[in-house]
């Protein structure tokens, strides 16, 4: 009885201790999640010195809205509590733009770190680049150990481009590489039952096959090939190379030239350590010692872009991620459910004169895309226009959500198409029954009742109701596009079957519109709505402080929920062993069996 005691006043003390350091730690979330929040609704222009730089720190990765950050916990705990770096696209262009007419600014700086960010982003951070030197304003680059490729796709917009002595240039064109599984799928006992529409559809081929089909690798080289040599050329024009000749150099490993190579080709312009860069910053500012050299940082150079529009606006709403039917895995996911809502009370705002779709997304639910789908629909029966700008992707279910706008826009470098339908089961049955001895044994009322059971295979009539469910999503998805573009289905279906295709390629054949970004789709809806020239936009959804979200989402989904989200159909296995584990070893207990209804 003292032994019992004892253990559950221990117990009760390590729980409460447990509570405390829980109530401390989300404590502390809330203190950074207020301060941070106080923080973006503070946020001013704070430069107020002549002959400033606007600095660009290419370390960041770079998301499509500022503020809109991935976090869970586990980053929370490799950041030490500070949240994730990243600079927000909108912000990134605003802070281009505003310099170019800053009479405070003088230049821009672009220090090469390693910038994360995929061709379309950085196409749109290169035409702002580009638009900025018609000012008459200089651009210089640097890179201190080294300019991978993404890093010189913008810093090839530069005056100049300056490298450490002992630093590299990475350029070696695009390629991709995908692990193909079916084999170590085989040897544990776990078969992917696939049912789909499109023989360009080859999500679902790591699973199917060994190696890649020849019509993935046809797309893949179709849309890879373009993307390069649309980066390509913009490089080799601003370096003032030929792009044969640019790419020749790539085929060469560039990344182990010498430096002195690096001139002779044009790659770079000269060696300098970074004492003496800032020696070049200072002779093209007023500085009179590195001290004084005065930086701003794109937040710094822009007022908040979450202020609220006053009156008539444009309403710009960001689909960011891949597509849930509720709630996604992370802040930069759509939650179909919530978007469909917020479009939907746009179109009853009066002050909403027009929407601009700001789309990046490689697509996810089929069903949560018809939702949006239907309230995009329902904005434009009320008479207000509606543009969609894509961003580094808008394929398949971002296709979906895109193709009833009234205008697309796209960047070159976008990746769009994807039109096509998959759905894909696991079945564990040779790993359960051969791998681990165990038998599934099943009573049943009708052919098809336990369709689904952990174990059971799929029979080929359930698999033939599998792909004629599929069949009628890929014609609703086809009659979509089609009613959306204004051709025939038949027209879409030549140029679907779940071919991916470049921007270039798809406005060619009738997918995109026009080329161009945010801004120019922000303008069109203007102009089709008769709101002149000056005009106010406004961004939605509302922006979640990455901290609440975080805690939000740990507080509302157990632990449990967490672990069969992950674990997928072995999930039940687990319960089942933790049961076993925690019974008392003599029993009244009837034979567990599954019902399935």
């Amino acid at each position: 009885m003292i032994k019992k005691f004892i253990l559950i006043v221990c117990g009760s003390f390590v729980g409460a201790f447990l509570a405390f350091l829980i109530f401390m730690f989300v404590g502390m979330i809330m203190s950074f999640a207020i301060m941070g929040s106080m923080g973006a609704s503070t946020k001013k222009s704070t430069v107020d010195s002549k002959h400033s730089i606007l600095k660009l720190d290419l370390s960041n990765s770079i998301s499509e809205r500022e503020g809109v950050e991935s976090l869970d916990m586990m980053s929370f705990i490799q950041n030490q509590g500070m949240p994730p770096t990243s600079t927000g696209l909108n912000c990134l262009l605003e802070a281009i733009k505003e310099a170019a007419t800053n009479d405070k600014i003088d230049g821009i700086y672009i220090e090469c770190n390693g910038v994360s960010a995929a061709p379309a982003t950085l196409e749109a951070v290169r035409k702002a680049l580009k638009e900025f030197k018609k000012s008459g304003k200089w651009i210089a680059a640097y890179g201190y150990e080294g300019i991978n490729q993404a890093d010189y796709y913008l810093a090839s917009v530069a005056d100049s481009i300056y490298l450490n002595p002992v630093g590299a240039v990475d350029l070696h064109g695009m390629g991709s590489v995908t692990p193909y599984m079916k084999k170590m799928l085989d040897k544990v006992g776990v078969e992917m039952q696939i049912v789909r529409v499109g023989s360009f559809k080859s999500a679902v081929e790591p699973y199917m096959l060994e190696d890649m089909s020849d019509a993935n690798r046809l797309q893949q080289e179709h849309y890879l090939g373009s993307l390069w040599k649309e980066m390509r050329d913009a490089m080799a024009a601003d370096r003032k190379l030929t792009s044969d000749a640019l790419n020749s150099l790539c085929d060469s490993v560039v990344l182990t030239f010498d430096t002195k190579d690096l001139i002779k080709n044009k790659l770079v312009d000269k060696l300098v350590y970074s004492n003496d860069m800032d020696k070049i910053l200072m002779a093209r500012t007023d500085a009179k010692k590195p001290e004084d050299l005065k930086f701003v940082s794109p937040d710094d150079l822009v007022t908040s872009l979450e202020d609220p529009a006053v009156g008539d606006h444009i309403a710009v709403v960001y689909a960011v991620g891949e597509i849930f039917s509720t709630s996604g895995e992370d802040s930069e996911s759509i939650n179909g459910q919530e978007l469909s809502e917020t479009i939907l009370k746009l179109k009853d705002d009066d002050n909403v004169k027009g929407m601009v779709l700001r789309v990046n997304s490689p697509g996810g639910s089929a069903f949560a895309s018809e939702q949006i789908w239907k309230a995009i629909q329902d904005f434009k029966a009320s008479g207000k226009p509606v543009a969609v700008s894509m961003g580094d992707y808008a394929a398949s279910g971002g296709y979906y959500i895109s193709c009833n706008a009234d205008r697309i826009f796209a960047e070159r470098t976008t990746i769009t198409g994807s039109i096509g339908i998959f759905g894909m089961i696991p079945s564990v049955n040779e790993l359960v029954e051969n791998k681990l001895g165990v038998h599934m044994a099943s009573v049943k009322t009708n052919e098809n009742a336990d369709m689904g059971a952990l174990g059971k295979k799929l029979t080929p009539t359930q698999m033939a109701a599998l792909q004629n469910m599929v069949n009628q999503g890929y014609e609703l998805f086809t009659k979509r596009c089609a009613d959306g573009r204004h051709v025939t289905q038949d027209s879409i279906k030549k140029i679907a079957e779940g071919r991916v295709w470049d921007a270039i390629t798809a406005k060619q054949i009738g997918l995109v519109d026009e080329f161009g970004g945010i801004k120019e789709a922000v303008a069109w809806v203007a102009k089709k709505a008769n709101m002149g020239d000056d005009y106010e936009t406004q961004n939605y959804p509302e922006i979640k402080d990455p901290f609440m979200a975080m805690l939000e989402k740990y507080m509302s989904t157990s632990y449990e929920a967490r672990l069969e989200r992950e674990m997928g159909p072995l999930y039940e296995w687990h319960k089942q062993l933790q049961r076993i584990l925690g019974r008392d070893r003599i029993l009244c207990l009837m034979p567990e069996t599954e019902v399935s209804f």
